[in-house]
């Protein structure tokens, strides 16, 4: 056969390919607010740069009437090119053809694109919209892929967004992965949904009240971010990967963000209340430390007492963790615990340092906590935080007590270098507290409930002015320096210089068992 035939077939089968299952299959999905996988790619790619694999790839199920039903690309877009100049390797289920359900075939796809992300050291980002497993094809397609997220968690970053349905065993592939994206409105994440819940439970309940992206972010704590639209979460996805390098052995490119890294702001003296028992939201100092517009917060609207996100200082990536006094007085629970241990964690995976702001007055008290297993999610961010080898910088703004204050770093679990403002209180707990411990015999010799509240008053004023300052902590070497707020920025950036050839290694052994 002639060339010129051979490329006009080519030409031919690439367009059906395209196609799909048909106009009308790409026109409901359009109907339902969604883009199809292949719009997707294009609109997340640099133009021009996307090659697609196994584009005429089609299942092998002859039963149940599929073998008159074997369109190409099996339900799956799979592929690699360039995002903002860097390579990406991506899959993208295509709802339009068999609802983007997973079959053998499909699952190879997949596994193939991971691989090839593996060997080339770049990362892989996962657009879910499927109708679950393939009946026809009987069982055990999903581990294939969840066996590849496995192998390839902490080797390159792993990016799944959810823009359809994800349903059944299918959810596991996107909870192994590092970050969860989801649409609002559109995407939906459960193993048992709602018709299934409704026979078996008699619960009644729709499907974005179960596992719509508003549960997810802030309830389960399954999803890292919302979008409003398609578009809108391809977007944030190319932002999420300006933080991250390509694989564990780099470290996330520098930009230029033009901020003075030597810059000051006298506005953050205010911020801090003269009240001690006073809120304030600690993104106030955040946003103002790191470089302008920079911070990119990671599960912003679960477990509030806890902030996590990415940011920039002097244009190099950081990961930030800090407590938040305007919900629970800044206090770790165990969601905010399983937050900030989780993304310490990732951080550590692709070698961005971590930077704590600390002003935590401890854990949570109450029964709910306590049989919810506080001490076992609390157990998670101490693990996390001492296995880390990146740089680690502490910041004491205000309280830092007992336990937690560990859990948001010191010296003793690995802290490189420790900062505090002149607000700071590192003591195992505040004078209220301690004073009615340490000073019992004093207060049950007075005479009356007035001598007994003087007495009370002298010990705590007593206790304030000498052990919860940070000129005690820094007599211990709990702290190594006191810094003026204004000047947090440029000592930070400063630390993060000294620290940046870092090497840590721990003796050798096969894993920690960290206390999941």
């Amino acid at each position: 056969m002639p060339m010129q035939d051979l490329l006009q077939k080519l030409k031919e089968q690439e367009e059906k390919a395209r196609l799909g299952e048909g106009q009308k299959a790409i026109d409901k999905q359009h109907a339902e607010g969604r883009l199809t996988a292949r719009e997707r790619v294009a609109l997340f790619f640099d133009k021009g740069t996307f090659v697609e694999m196994d584009m005429f790839a089609q299942h092998g199920c002859h039963d149940f009437g599929m073998e008159k039903r074997r369109p190409y690309g099996d339900g799956v877009v799979t592929g690699y090119g360039k995002v903002n100049g860097r390579t990406v390797y991506v899959y993208a289920q295509d709802f339009t053809v068999l609802g983007g359900t997973v079959g053998t075939n499909h699952a190879e796809k997949i596994c193939n694109i991971m691989r090839m992300a593996a060997r080339a050291c770049a990362p892989v980002v996962g657009l879910v919209d499927s109708g679950g497993g393939r009946i026809q094809e009987g069982t055990g397609t999903y581990s294939f892929i969840f066996s590849e997220n496995i192998l390839l968690s902490g080797v390159v970053p792993q990016i799944s967004a959810i823009m359809g349905n994800c349903a059944g065993g299918g959810v596991y592939s996107p909870a192994l992965t590092d970050f969860i994206f989801m649409v609002d409105g559109t995407s939906q994440m459960f193993i048992t949904g709602p018709a299934v819940l409704k026979q078996v439970t008699n619960e009644e309940i729709s499907m974005q009240d179960l596992g719509g992206a508003r549960p997810h972010s802030t309830v389960s704590g399954v999803c890292d971010f919302v979008a409003k639209t398609d578009e809108e979460c391809l977007n944030l996805i190319k932002k999420l990967l300006t933080y991250l390098p390509d694989s564990y052995r780099d470290k996330p490119k520098r930009i230029d963000t033009g901020d003075d890294p030597g810059r000051t702001d006298d506005s953050l003296i205010e911020v801090v209340p003269d009240n001690p028992r006073g809120a304030y939201d600690m993104h106030q100092i955040i946003t103002r430390v790191v470089d302008k517009d920079t911070f990119f917060e990671v599960k912003p609207a679960f477990a509030k007492s806890m902030i996590t996100g990415f940011a920039r200082l002097n244009g190099y990536s950081v990961g930030i963790v800090a407590n938040n006094p305007m919900s629970y007085a800044g206090s770790l629970d165990c969601d905010a615990s399983d937050k900030a241990g989780r993304f310490y964690r990732t951080c550590d995976c692709f070698n961005i340092p971590i930077i704590t702001f600390v002003d935590v007055p401890g854990y949570l008290p109450g029964v709910k906590e306590e049989h919810k297993g506080i001490i076992r999610h609390g157990a998670k961010m101490l693990y996390g935080y001492r296995e880390a080898t990146v740089p680690k910088i502490v910041c004491v703004i205000r309280k830092a007590y007992g336990g937690a204050q560990v859990a948001m770093g010191t010296k003793s679990m690995g802290a490189d270098i420790m900062f505090a403002w002149p607000t700071a209180e590192v003591a195992i707990m505040g004078a209220d507290g301690a004073v009615p411990l340490l000073y019992k015999k004093e207060l049950d010799e007075a005479p009356d409930k007035e001598a007994r509240e003087a007495v009370r008053k002298q010990k705590i004023d007593e206790y304030k002015n000498t052990f919860n300052t940070p000129y005690y902590a820094a007599s211990r070497q709990l702290i190594d320096v006191i810094i003026r707020p204004q000047e947090t920025r440029p000592y930070l950036i400063g630390a993060l210089d000294l620290l940046k050839d870092k090497v840590e290694e721990f003796p050798g052994r096969k894993h920690g068992n960290i206390p999941l």
